[in-house]
């Protein structure tokens, strides 16, 4: 049995592979079905739903995700579409992201022609771009060297939104720099 309630800022979970940090992370978002219990979420949301996932929900997947055959661009655009951001608002806030994380002139890039470092930032990005009260991050620094990891904790305290509530599950010791 688990119980916890998560308070806004920067939550780190740790614990050995096969724990259940990753389904934890999908329970919340509702990807995953409790088989007992419930998991609640900030006003309005208060359940998991397709809404809740397209309007509120920003989750980066250990697999990242991001669409092979869409740039960048396309792959943070059609997120900002879903979640009801204006073509003006998702402009200035992927070109704002992208600026934050070394992105800026990879923009018109699929994510295979990227190295693994750039897949994992443009990740973050995608899961930034709508301005979520909840974001989650699965292992978000796993096998990226010092100066990648470095960047993306530098954009989860400068960039987080206000209220939002963020939860990184981690092996990495350098995530607990940054975790409230």
């Amino acid at each position: 049995s688990f119980s916890h309630s998560f308070g806004q800022g920067i939550t780190l979970i740790k614990g050995y592979s096969g724990c259940g940090k990753s389904t934890l992370l999908k329970l919340i978002a509702g990807y995953l079905l409790p088989q007992n219990g419930e998991v609640l979420l900030p006003r309005p949301w208060l359940k998991p739903s397709k809404k809740f996932q397209r309007e509120a929900l920003g989750f980066v997947f250990q697999q990242l995700n991001l669409l092979p055959l869409a740039s960048l661009e396309s792959n943070l655009s059609i997120v900002s579409s879903l979640a009801g951001l204006s073509p003006r608002d998702a402009r200035e806030r992927t070109g704002d992201l992208f600026g934050r994380l070394g992105l800026t002139g990879f923009s018109k890039r699929k994510p295979p022609d990227l190295s693994g470092g750039q897949q994992q930032r443009a990740a973050v990005a995608r899961a930034l771009v709508k301005n979520p009260i909840v974001l989650l991050l699965d292992e978000p620094t796993s096998g990226l060297d010092d100066a990648n990891t470095t960047i993306i904790e530098d954009l989860l305290v400068s960039f987080l939104p206000r209220d939002c509530i963020c939860i990184v599950s981690s092996h990495d010791h350098r995530m607990e720099e940054i975790s409230d």
